[in-house]
């Protein structure tokens, strides 16, 4: 799934692809601002047929948290 999430992040985000790991902060390393990450959610219920439960979206602040849930939910 990291694998997954790394593409969807390099070809929709345009995120340097070297930074993608799974301890990665989607918003201290990555750059993410409240609307990206938004973005990134619904970019992921698209091409994982994943819904995002509104009380989880706090805790997705890693590479890896993403990549958790979307394992835990796809």
């Amino acid at each position: 799934m990291l694998t997954k999430l790394k593409d969807l992040l390099v070809e929709e985000m345009d995120i340097n692809p070297e930074l993608i790991k799974p301890e990665a902060e989607l918003m201290n390393d990555l750059g993410f601002n409240s609307l990206e990450l938004a973005d990134l959610v619904v970019l992921c219920e698209e091409r994982f047929n994943v819904v995002f439960d509104e009380s989880s979206l706090p805790t997705l602040l890693t590479v890896g948290d993403v990549v958790a849930y979307l394992e835990e939910n796809a």
